[in-house]
């Protein structure tokens, strides 16, 4: 869509009529995941480490984002290697690389909130990423 407007074989009304439907076509998820600058999978653990609590400042908000882009790129790649849930060392790593990540995130976060979002976060890695690349995201792509 957007190439065919740069190469000016659409103009502009028809290219806006075509975004239009394109929005409406998406779904709620697939809208706020843009809406927030944030992957499907840094949404996800987004979600984990703000929802139902704390309560966040846009500062804090932001800062919070960069946490999930950060906690996805150190052990997406890394430390999913495959079977890595049959192997209690890759799974140590894991958490541990979790907790690293979860350091920086604002003072909001309590000692027991930090806990409580550490092991919903492992939890979620380990039910949706089966290593070497392969996760619920992948599939459903």
């Amino acid at each position: 869509m957007i190439d065919e407007y740069n190469s000016g074989s659409q103009n502009i009304e028809s290219f806006f009529a075509e975004l239009k439907e394109f929005t409406r076509s998406l779904t709620t998820e697939e809208q706020r995941h843009i809406a927030e600058g944030l992957s499907e999978e840094e949404l996800a653990i987004f979600d984990i480490l703000t929802k139902p609590e704390p309560k966040l400042t846009k500062q804090e908000e932001a800062e919070v984002k960069k946490v999930a882009k950060a906690l996805l790129q150190t052990w997406k790649w890394e430390k999913l290697v495959l079977d890595w849930r049959l192997k209690q060392q890759a799974c140590a790593e894991v958490q541990e690389t979790i907790a690293e990540v979860f350091d920086t995130l604002p003072a909001t976060y309590t000692k027991e909130l930090f806990d409580e979002k550490c092991e919903l976060a492992y939890k979620h890695i380990y039910s949706s990423y089966l290593g070497a690349g392969e996760s619920i995201y992948e599939q459903a792509a």
